[in-house]
């Protein structure tokens, strides 16, 4: 009898074993490719964790700037390692023509989105609106009696003499379209940058103290005092300034620069209805107003809401700022920019 009872047992913790690792099994694992830092944090900690829920998956993020993220979805093409990416849009204009993203499904979502938000055949659509402009040490600039910027070419000020912090523009989106607008000052365009590359080391080069592949080491060149100004966008700004950073957003009068991240759906990838259900959940209004709330990241969806008065006051400054808001020629850019980027790091960051 006790031999029987011992053999009941461990069928039974058998039976539990394999119904366990069944339970384990059916939890899948879905991987997105985003930029690290704030944008990671919001989705993680604010917005992943309902669909985690409803749908029993794990969602991973693989951080990254748009740049990386572009050369891990090339490199594993024929059998992706992502599920869905989030890129920059002039990033994303090239992972569509490389075939890198599947169209969306169709739903209710769309509908909602902001105009210009939808790309070329819904193949990637927006998910956060945003602008690259100017942002200064407040600090700084109240202990020296300086007027908040106003211009792209304030940049070049002798003032800012190795106080000007400026990302790569061969590796970051700021510092392209910082470098880009410039350009455009000097009386060039997207498809003719040689005003911008004759004059910028004699300019706005000679005042930068440090060229940086992304913005992570602003907040720190902040508070030690050795960033002046440098391109930013205003959620960015608005990020800092939570954690005490003192900085301030200013909307230069050439206008600030459209920066859309966007996402796709990865062509081909391993779980593709699930993949399809996380990126129409990410563009409803339900799961951007909670990144708005978390991140200050601005909805593409219409319908999100501001959850608070703090955070309906940035989406009214932000739609202010996008009166002014230049979007570039992306399909001029893309059609040069490896010769752009040979040419920076040899002329500029040298």
């Amino acid at each position: 009898m006790i031999h029987r009872r011992t053999a009941l047992g461990a069928a039974v913790a058998t039976l539990a074993l394999v119904a366990g690792t069944s339970a384990f099994a059916q939890t899948k694992t879905l991987y997105v490719g985003m930029n690290g830092g704030n944008f990671e944090k919001t989705f993680t900690q604010g917005v992943f964790p309902e669909f985690e829920k409803a749908n029993n998956v794990k969602v991973v993020v693989v951080p990254g700037t748009s740049s990386d993220i572009l050369a891990k979805a090339t490199a594993a093409k024929d059998k992706p390692q992502m599920h869905v990416m989030f890129l920059d849009d002039g990033v994303m204009v090239r992972a569509i023509g490389a075939g890198l993203c599947e169209k969306l499904k169709a739903g209710p979502e769309l509908g909602e989105l902001a105009n210009g938000t939808r790309m070329k055949d819904d193949m990637a659509v927006g998910i956060d609106l945003g602008m690259t402009g100017l942002a200064y040490n407040k600090k700084m600039f109240d202990e020296k009696g300086w007027a908040a910027p106003t211009s792209w070419m304030d940049l070049a000020d002798p003032k800012f003499k190795d106080k000007v912090v400026f990302q790569s523009a061969s590796a970051s989106s700021f510092g392209l379209h910082a470098f880009l607008m410039f350009n455009r000052i000097q009386g060039g365009t997207e498809a003719n940058v040689e005003p911008g590359f004759g004059k910028f080391r004699d300019t706005i080069g000679k005042n930068v103290i440090e060229f940086i592949p992304n913005s992570a080491k602003i907040s720190e060149m902040v508070q030690t005092g050795e960033a002046a100004i440098f391109p930013l966008t205003p959620t960015a700004v608005a990020t800092l300034k939570e954690k005490g950073i003192p900085v301030e957003y200013a909307q230069p009068k050439e206008g600030s620069v459209v920066l859309m991240v966007a996402q796709c759906v990865i062509a081909n990838n391993s779980e593709p209805e699930l993949a399809q259900k996380l990126a129409a959940y990410l563009l409803s209004a339900e799961a951007q107003s909670k990144a708005l709330a978390v991140g200050n990241v601005v909805p593409s969806n219409s319908k999100a809401k501001a959850t608070t008065p703090e955070a309906e006051k940035k989406l009214e400054a932000f739609h202010g700022f996008m009166k002014t808001a230049v979007v570039l020629d992306w399909d001029a850019i893309n059609a040069k920019r490896p010769e752009w980027n040979s040419r920076w790091n040899k002329m500029i960051e040298r």
